[in-house]
């Protein structure tokens, strides 16, 4: 489809109004869609739509009830303030540097579940405007890796770290361990080689929102399967902290209900996302099959504590929270 360059943020705005508009109301949003969106996203690269008059300054405060003040990543005031730089709204600026919903279920997992994450190497693709990263930080992860295919974000990405009194490596080298210091690498998923990431030896991967293109998904999986089926020369198996339910690849809505817990062993993902489409996230699920990978789903068993309850836009009854893990 070829629009004229000086409409295309107009079509940009009419798309992202439609999808959350028809999302809104449970409705199936074409694949077609979507990429079409995901099309315009990569081509508006002008300067006028990443000036930091395009930005603002926003605080997500977590807010820790009475039943969660004895967790670790509990601050005495009992609120956590991550103070980001992003995009005004999800129609302005590129999408990684906005405040995707499943970011915000995938950090309030993390603090919530803070034994899980502290005194392991983490590492996040996709990550945005950095908000899982920082909460990574927050609980003693031992390591932070954050990776993002565009140059603009990263740098977006690393000034928020900075905002929260964090320093950055862009090294791609594998560095000492310091949970006060991130790593942020450009890391395309398209173009990323074994040989690139076999720097990283991560114990836990994330993603949030990262299953909104199913074009993308082929090399999101390739790189989940390299990742997932590294392993430290003195590490065995060690005990997966939480449990979920294997999903078979032909999906349908009730499948997403009724399930049971499986452990893992060795590395692991944690990926939160809404489920837009059935057909696209089946879709996903083969290519994870394909790639001898189980996925587990954990929304009901692993429910975390309701951190943003002022937080009238973020609705989590229609996310989901996976691991993914090699079957070998």
């Amino acid at each position: 489809m070829q629009v004229g360059k000086a409409y295309t943020p107009y079509l940009r705005n009419f798309l992202k109004k439609l999808i959350v508009e028809v999302e809104s109301i449970h409705g199936e949003v074409l694949d077609e869609i979507y990429e079409l969106y995901a099309d315009i996203i990569t081509s508006l690269k002008d300067d006028q739509f990443v000036e930091k008059s395009m930005r603002i300054r926003k605080t997500i405060t977590f807010l820790f009830p009475d039943g969660c003040i004895d967790l670790p990543s509990c601050p005495k005031s009992r609120k956590l303030m991550v103070p980001l730089q992003c995009s005004l709204n999800m129609l302005e600026g590129d999408t990684g540097c906005s405040i995707w919903p499943s970011s915000l279920l995938l950090s309030e997992f993390i603090l919530s579940f803070p034994e899980i994450f502290s005194n392991k190497s983490c590492f996040e693709v996709g990550s945005g405007v950095g908000l899982v990263g920082i909460c990574l930080a927050h609980v003693k992860a031992s390591k932070v890796t954050l990776t993002d295919g565009d140059h603009l974000t990263l740098a977006n990405m690393r000034s928020n770290l900075e905002l929260n009194q964090l320093s950055t490596d862009t090294s791609l080298l594998e560095s000492y361990e310091d949970p006060n210091v991130v790593q942020c690498v450009h890391l395309p998923w398209e173009s990323a080689s074994e040989s690139e990431l076999s720097a990283f030896v991560p114990e836990i991967i994330l993603g949030a929102d990262i299953m909104y293109d199913r074009s993308c998904f082929p090399d999101l999986v390739r790189i989940l399967a390299i990742l997932l089926n590294r392993r430290k020369s003195d590490s065995t198996s060690r005990k997966e902290s939480s449990k979920g339910s294997t999903l078979d690849t032909k999906c349908n809505t009730n499948d997403l209900n009724d399930l049971t817990a499986v452990p893992s062993k060795g590395p692991v993902a944690y990926i939160a996302t809404v489920i837009r489409n059935i057909d696209t996230f089946s879709y996903f699920l083969s290519l994870v099959e394909q790639a001898n990978l189980s996925i587990t789903d954990l929304t009901e068993a692993k429910m975390p504590c309701n951190l943003l309850p002022y937080m009238r836009s973020y609705d989590r009854s229609n996310m989901r929270l996976f691991t993914v893990s090699s079957k070998a």
